[in-house]
């Protein structure tokens, strides 16, 4: 692919004939590419390219807190949005321990302690009592981008993020990268709640059935179209049709042919193409069980 070409958005594929929706994306996060000749990508513009090709709700996911009152706020401002609140298992150990690099949109903080991640679990707390505001994440572990001295926050704002949505009554969305185990005995030891939803599904087959076996939902986003994915295509196969989701994670993973460019909400399409023919099911099949899956876990 040229270099000028990932900064050119990907067509608009054939629509769905049976509206799904994304149930894991970053609408706060999308680039300022041009979209239908405007100049700038807009909430309204996002949505109304998505709903285009038939994906007609979006799960807008907080990752800190501003992207968490900016989710909440924007779910109360379009019926076409629902959100989820939370610190990113990245996130705990910056307040916790500081982050004086600036990796964070926040930019260079101190380290506050536990205080202050407490602070920041209260007002999370807050707005997931929100009545637009579906289900308590991404929150769990990550191994790939915290060491050692981060793993003591993350796992308590872990551990404070399934309280939440349990007595809230709200979906579980899990960020689970190289730390499967963990994440699994975390969820055993605390109780999980009643709908708990993988995000980015990244695990191989035999813990898709540890999953299905806990009703715990799977989500897969536009890397199980990559090469080099066939761990997570066998996943995918053996994941019980009735606990499959489907997201984009905007404007990441966007699916294959577009790797390299931003994702949106509109390519939901090409992922969902792509996952049917893994499972052996028409497109139609896939995206009336995705769309049943998505409204059961997210209480819509």
């Amino acid at each position: 692919m040229a270099p000028q070409d990932k900064n050119t958005p990907p067509p608009l594929p054939e629509p769905l004939r049976v509206a799904v929706a994304d149930s894991h994306t970053h609408l706060d996060m999308l680039p300022q590419l041009p979209l239908g000749g405007a100049p700038t990508r807009t909430v309204e513009e996002a949505l109304a390219k998505a709903a285009s090709v038939g994906v007609t709700t979006v799960v807008q996911v907080g990752c800190d807190l501003a992207g968490s009152r900016w989710a909440a706020d924007t779910a109360a401002a379009y019926d076409s949005v629902h959100a989820t609140v939370a610190l990113h298992p990245n996130e705990a150990p910056r307040i916790v321990l500081g982050d004086p690099e600036g990796t964070s949109r926040q930019g260079a903080r101190e380290a506050g302690g536990d205080g202050a991640l407490d602070a920041a679990l209260a007002e999370i707390d807050k707005l997931a009592a929100l009545p637009q505001v579906r289900g308590v994440g991404e929150t769990g572990l990550d191994y790939f981008r915290t060491g050692p001295e981060g793993m003591a926050a993350q796992e308590r704002s872990f551990r404070a993020h399934i309280e939440i949505a349990k007595r809230h009554g709200k979906a579980l969305v899990i960020h689970d990268r190289e730390a499967h185990e963990d994440v699994l005995r975390i969820l055993r030891e605390e109780g999980a709640p009643e709908r708990t939803v993988f995000h980015c599904y990244s695990g191989d087959a035999e813990m898709a059935k540890v999953c299905a076996a806990a009703g715990y939902y799977m989500s897969f986003a536009g890397n199980v179209t990559f090469k080099n994915a066939q761990p997570l295509r066998d996943a995918l196969a053996v994941a019980p049709s009735e606990l499959v989701l489907v997201e984009t994670d905007a404007p990441f993973l966007t699916p294959a042919p577009y790797r390299g460019r931003a994702n949106a909400p509109y390519l939901i399409p090409v992922t969902l193409r792509a996952m049917a023919e893994v499972k052996g099911a028409t497109e139609d099949a896939l995206a009336t069980a995705v769309a049943a899956n998505t409204a059961r876990a997210f209480g819509l």
